[in-house]
């Protein structure tokens, strides 16, 4: 799958997802800085989940520029063959970083991975099939964050299914209200229904299913349309790339002003934050997608410096286990060489400073190790299972590659 023969791949939307996973390590992490930061700047860093929503543009664009104009019908074995590379490029790193979450916790006993509920082979089950993330009561059990893993499948099952309803028929624009309309009725439906808040809690299905947000994806998609129709050339000279910056953050500042209200966190969970969130911010990010997509900017060129590009291409499991029970661990050791120093400096009878005594420095520290974990497992275990997959003849008998006809540059 080299980027070498194809010259539309574009090295610096790999950097964006490096960017993205960033600034959702940034909301987790921002109450570090609650002492050093006035109020305001803290609700702004923890409004830094708009990683997210990059992620899901960034998706629905991917997936449409490398299989919609290959797309005629919906047959078997073009389904079968996608299902097959969706499979290669998402699933084994979750599974087993989902698996390594619940042995974490028959080790532990760790109530985060599974909120106190009673059967957790049950959870790990659902975790592993996306199920979870149907349910109030389950969605952030496992790994928290994976989450929006749910969201992503639900898309790439659906993506077909979009693909035909707009070239047969037409119509494109709406269904993501069509969708929409069904999460809304799915909530007053279940609403009345106790199955482990299942569609039960409005905020959680319009911010954390994909019949919440699937407007984002279909921006994305969109995004890809008009590339496709119209190419990478443009006469004038309006500065998407910074303009769509701006706006992204113009988007965050809105939801930083937002009141909280329990047992939510952030901004975005108001109703002016899920409909920022929802329905204007992902216009923004496809404005700066399309900046990134058709400019030559400093800040393209940032994103698709080599190593920039490497620390994208691990993002996705930086972003898997930058929360959870891998970083525990590191934040335990970091507490433990912590101890140690303490007790050297009381043999040496001296009164100086340990490396690890400030939160700020060991979150810097988690950063870095982090991502050299990512990288590792990008390496060993990502990349060359990745490959095996998709040359396989798991779900359907791996046929030869032909570069002509493979749309690899733009890797989704």
């Amino acid at each position: 799958m080299s980027k070498r023969n194809d010259s539309n791949y574009v090295p610096a939307l790999t950097g964006v997802r490096a960017m993205a996973a960033y600034l959702v390590f940034i909301s987790h992490y921002c109450y570090v800085f609650d002492d050093k930061f006035p109020q305001i700047v803290q609700r702004f860093l923890g409004e830094f989940h708009i990683g997210v929503s990059l992620f899901f543009v960034l998706s629905g664009f991917l997936i449409t520029f490398r299989y919609y104009s290959r797309f005629d019908r919906l047959t078997k074995d073009w389904f079968l063959q996608y299902l097959k590379n969706r499979v290669a490029r998402i699933y084994p790193m979750y599974f087993l970083l989902t698996v390594a979450a619940f042995i974490y916790f028959f080790i532990t006993n760790d109530q985060s991975i599974t909120h106190g509920y009673d059967h957790p082979v049950a959870l790990m089950l659902m975790n592993i099939t996306f199920v979870r993330g149907f349910f109030y009561q389950f969605w952030d059990t496992g790994i928290a964050q994976g989450w929006s893993l749910t969201v992503e499948e639900c898309f790439y099952f659906s993506a077909p299914i979009i693909f035909l309803i707009a070239k047969r028929y037409g119509k494109f624009y709406i269904q993501p209200v069509v969708i929409t309309l069904f999460a809304v009725t799915m909530f007053l439906i279940f609403s009345h229904v106790n199955w482990h808040g299942f569609f039960g809690n409005f905020t959680f299905v319009m911010l954390f299913t994909f019949f919440g947000r699937c407007f984002e994806f279909f921006v994305g998609v969109q995004l890809a349309r008009i590339v496709l129709k119209k190419g990478l050339g443009r006469s004038n000279k309006m500065p998407f790339t910074y303009g769509g910056f701006v706006l992204i953050f113009v988007c965050v500042l809105v939801m930083a002003l937002q009141p909280i209200t329990p047992p939510w966190r952030a901004g975005l969970e108001s109703p002016v934050g899920i409909i920022t969130n929802n329905y204007f911010l992902c216009i923004a990010v496809a404005l700066f997608f399309y900046g990134i997509l058709t400019e030559k900017t400093w800040f393209k060129s940032f994103l698709a410096h080599p190593f920039i590009e490497l620390l994208g291409k691990s993002s996705y499991i930086f972003y898997l286990v930058h929360l959870g029970w891998m970083d525990t661990i590191i934040k335990n050791t970091f507490n433990s060489l912590n101890d140690w120093v303490f007790s050297l400096y009381d043999k040496w009878n001296v009164d100086w400073n340990s490396p690890f005594q400030y939160d700020a420095l060991n979150l810097l520290y988690a950063f870095i190790v982090l991502n050299a974990i990512s990288i590792t497992l990008f390496k060993l275990v990502e990349e060359p299972l990745n490959h095996y997959i998709r040359r396989s003849d798991f779900l359907i008998k791996n046929k030869p590659r032909n570069p002509e006809n493979e749309a690899v540059a733009i890797k989704a």
